[in-house]
């Protein structure tokens, strides 16, 4: 690799430390390029801490769809939907929401799929590497289950996902069904008529890994500010010479926004605003007896299931209402019910839930109208880089943003699975 970026007039600041952040943080630092990572919280303490650590081929798609936005609107006034979404007073998500259905069509999503796969070609290889260099990814690899109430339901999903995988990864050629589908995986209920495994999809324990790559970014002499809230930039010439903090100003050679929901204020700063809206996701950690062994995905539902850390991680839903982290207990409460009927009645009563469920979380996680993020230069500003937008999908390609990223950062040139990820294409 060539080296164009010059870091004596300072090192690469990256803002946010998630698992993109900290992905592309790494690369940088292990190319051997001056890196300091800048956190408004604690590592990891985003939408990284609390998803379901799914590190996925299959589930790897891009969440306009066609069908998506009936689906949405279907769920106004029900707070238990799986997709909820809660109207706002606010013509920037009224525009958003017009995006978001632009991009629903078969065309549309079929193109944001294959961008998504080709970016992702090589996840599990770069995890590899990163294990290899003495990072606990904690990545193990046990399968996913996807887990139906319904038969046809489960051919219908299986026909799908085999004609968007295309070869590029192995699927079943056929659905477990009746008495032997819940046998797949031995936490699922009798309730499951029809299942089908997907071999080698990998799960991580997210916080876990977060806090993994900070001590690889630590061994390698990259300085981290935590509880350090970045509010903009001084820039010169079409370039940014140092971030601002309330802290006071860190002196860059180049910067990598990568700040989740934050990113839009900062890009704002430097006249680039980007429409990102927060897809709030929920989740909790219960023991289960008996424990799920793969990763499970509850068909009908859309409420998954991880092992994690020795418990399991049940987590779903995506509720649109803003950019705000406001927990809603009854969401909590639904995907609770939602995974009963795939687990079995490993509660009563829904007011059990209080003293069964550990670490109840929401996070707002990044989406962009087109469900695809923005890995690029931030236009007209030559040393200021942009990785943000990736939804529910920041784990499961934390690493290889990273590593394209970089490899821009440092070569000046582009590479290929990044075009479609280009900044322009959002102009309205």
């Amino acid at each position: 690799m060539t080296q164009v970026f010059d870091d004596r007039a300072g090192p690469v600041v990256v803002v946010g430390g998630g698992v993109v952040g900290l992905c592309t943080a790494y690369y940088l630092a292990a190319a051997g390029v001056r890196v300091e990572v800048v956190e408004r919280r604690a590592l990891g303490s985003g939408a990284s801490r609390g998803n379901a650590g799914w590190v996925c081929l299959s589930h790897s798609t891009p969440v306009p769809s066609p069908g998506v936005v009936r689906y949405a609107l279907r769920s106004l006034g029900r707070p238990d939907s799986p997709l909820y979404l809660r109207p706002l007073p606010d013509p920037a998500f009224v525009r958003w929401l017009w995006r978001f259905w632009r991009s629903s069509t078969p065309a549309a999503f079929r193109r944001g799929y294959a961008a998504i796969a080709e970016l992702n070609r090589d996840t599990f290889d770069l995890f590899d590497g990163l294990r290899e260099a003495g990072i606990d990814t904690t990545l193990t690899r046990p399968g996913m289950v996807h887990a139906f109430l319904s038969e046809s339901e489960a051919r219908h999903h299986l026909a799908i996902q085999r004609e968007m995988a295309d070869g590029r990864y192995p699927m079943p050629a056929d659905v477990t069904t009746g008495p032997e589908a819940h046998l797949l995986d031995q936490a699922l209920s009798p309730r499951v008529r029809a299942a089908y495994l997907v071999e080698g999809e990998g799960v991580v324990d997210p916080e876990a890994f977060a806090r993994a790559l900070g001590e690889a970014l630590s061994a390698l002499g990259v300085k981290v500010h935590e509880d350090a809230e970045a509010t903009g930039f001084r820039s010169s010439g079409g370039q940014v010479t140092a971030l601002r903090t309330a802290q006071g100003e860190i002196p860059c050679g180049a910067v990598v926004i990568a700040a989740g929901m934050r990113s839009p204020a900062l890009l704002r700063s430097l006249g680039k605003p980007l429409p990102l809206q927060a897809g709030k996701g929920y989740s909790f950690s219960v023991d289960l007896d008996p424990a799920p062994r793969h990763t499970l995905y509850f068909g009908e539902r859309r409420a998954v299931a991880s092992p994690i850390a020795g418990t399991t991680r049940i987590g779903g839903t995506m509720e649109l209402s803003g950019n705000n982290n406001r927990l809603d207990w009854r969401r909590i409460v639904a995907v609770a019910l939602a995974s009963r009927h795939y687990l079995g009645r490993w509660f009563d009563d829904p007011d059990d839930l209080v003293s069964l469920i550990r670490d109840p979380w929401v996070g707002g996680r990044p989406f962009l109208p087109d469900g695809l993020p923005v890995i690029d230069r931030v236009p007209e500003h030559d040393n200021a880089f942009a990785a943000t937008g990736h939804g529910m999908l920041g784990v499961t390609l934390g690493p290889a943003t990273g590593h394209r990223l970089a490899d821009y950062i440092l070569t000046g040139h582009r590479p290929e699975p990044l075009t479609p990820f280009r900044f322009d294409r959002l102009r309205p």
